[in-house]
């Protein structure tokens, strides 16, 4: 066999990975309200796809539906599967209480921990069932609640095959198949991709028959395959773009299909795509050459395992401070201005918005009309909201009035003040106040000792009216 040996040392691009805001606000709220002070570890699942960009490789995504809604949850994602854009990766977290604490993790220990599950999922056959697990993936962090900082390293790891598989050849794939063969296999790769029952399965035979026909099988039907005489290629989901290096979840793959079939030349497809569909142009076609050390006969053999992300600066730990954008009501204050922005910029450009969140506007009345018009100030950018009202919650206005609730109309608060709390909730920008006020109906009667109240009124409403832009008399 050694005589076979030639070409370079197989060498993999990296993975890598790209953590969203989302999943570190998601990751503070589920450690203040589910996970507390427990540093047990968390299944969360990450999500990758083919290469699509000839530029740009894909990473490994964390996003807020990464993280489980209950620490025991096991699938978090169960629902993003059968998605072509998310091919759920499972993962585990490792979030400590302290930065002291993350900084004295035993990295080597974990990572050989999570290398172990992937190399027992070889061994028992269930990568066959479900091939996700050879791309297992770690993630260590520290949470700082209070300055919204984080701490963190990933790792993707690897079973480093003894001695580095050969590669023998590597070119792209509308070179190494015949016309035919390229024109059949990707409309069987773009069959695969469509449908919802294999649509992230990122591991797969591609099986060519003599008269130049593609079929794509599952890893469970190998044992098959082989007795149909077929030209067989073991394709991956490829996230690298480059044309000189196979991506990092052949790594695994090359230990599987040994470890499992004893397979010791393997030819392999890089699958990529241009734009959703089958690109046998970026694609690559190449053949590994596995000879393994003696201990790898060995029943008892652990792989060494390898993996650790590394930043520019060749670092494992990354840091990240989101504390402009992690607060809540800085978050729900972006998101309202961005749906601001997106109605001008689709239906009135000559919005002025800046001037509409100047604006300050006065409520006379916060009865029924009251509380709509309050709201759809609101809606439309208005951020200083005065109501005037003297009358009580009753029973019966939580029903019309939309900035009431049944506990305001047992407590019998007053509407003003009750309706200003109420936006304040809604959206905790805005400067929303409540007034008290009771002037009386022209021409109704008023007792004289209530002359003074009502005149004191009267001059303080003059005055809201002159310190305000807009007056709405809502009553």
């Amino acid at each position: 066999m050694s005589g076979e040996r030639k070409g370079s040392i197989l060498q993999f691009a990296t993975f890598q990975s790209s953590v969203d805001e989302g999943f570190w606000h998601g990751l503070c709220s589920l450690k203040l309200n589910k996970l507390k002070t427990d540093e047990s570890p968390i299944s969360i699942t990450g999500f990758y796809t083919p290469c699509s960009n000839p530029h740009v490789s894909s990473h490994l995504n964390l996003l807020a539906e990464s993280l489980p809604t209950e620490p025991s949850d096991e699938s978090p994602t169960a629902a993003t599967h059968g998605n072509r854009n998310k091919c759920s990766v499972p993962g585990t977290l490792y979030n400590t209480n302290t930065y002291e604490g993350y900084q004295s993790l035993d990295k080597k220990s974990l990572l050989k921990a999570e290398g172990k599950k992937i190399w027992d999922d070889i061994r028992s056959g269930k990568v066959e069932e479900d091939s996700s697990v050879l791309l297992r993936f770690l993630i260590i962090s520290f949470a700082d609640l209070k300055r919204f900082h984080f701490d963190y390293s990933v790792a993707f790891p690897a079973l480093a095959l003894d001695p580095p598989a050969t590669l023998v050849d590597l070119k792209p794939a509308s070179e190494w198949f015949t016309a035919e063969e390229a024109e059949s296999v990707s409309v069987c790769c773009n069959e695969w991709r469509k449908s919802s029952l294999t649509a992230d399965v990122p591991f797969f035979l591609v099986c060519i028959s003599s008269n130049s026909q593609a079929t794509i099988r599952p890893l469970k039907d190998f044992k098959a395959c082989q007795h149909e005489d077929h030209k067989i290629l073991f394709a991956f989901y490829d996230p690298y773009h480059g044309p000189n290096n196979p991506g990092w979840p052949l790594r695994n793959y090359l230990t599987f299909i040994y470890a499992r079939w004893n397979i010791t030349k393997v030819p392999f497809l890089c699958y990529r795509e241009n734009r959703g569909f089958a690109d046998m142009g970026s694609s690559l076609v190449g053949e590994a050459i596995i000879e393994p050390s003696q201990a790898w006969r060995d029943e008892t053999h652990v792989p060494q395992v390898i993996g650790w992300e590394v930043n520019s600066k060749k670092k494992v730990s990354r840091h990240i401070d989101l504390s402009t954008s992690m607060d809540p009501t800085r978050m729900v204050i972006s998101a309202a201005d961005l749906n601001l922005k997106l109605m001008r910029w689709r239906q009135l450009p000559s919005l002025n918005l800046n001037m509409l969140s100047c604006t300050k506007c006065l409520l006379l009345g916060a009865g029924t009309l009251g509380c709509q018009v309050a709201r759809m100030l609101m809606a439309w950018g208005v951020r200083k909201i005065t109501l005037v009202d003297n009358g009580k919650v009753a029973m019966s206005n939580p029903l019309r009035q939309s900035l009431y609730t049944f506990d305001d109309s047992v407590k019998g608060d007053k509407k003003a003040v009750a309706a200003a709390e109420s936006l304040r909730k809604i959206f905790p920008a805005v400067e929303a106040e409540g007034i008290v006020m009771a002037i009386p109906m022209p021409g109704h009667p008023v007792p004289s000792k209530g002359e003074r109240g009502v005149l004191d009124d009267c001059t303080r409403l003059c005055e809201l009216i002159e310190s305000h832009d807009a007056v709405f008399f809502a009553d």
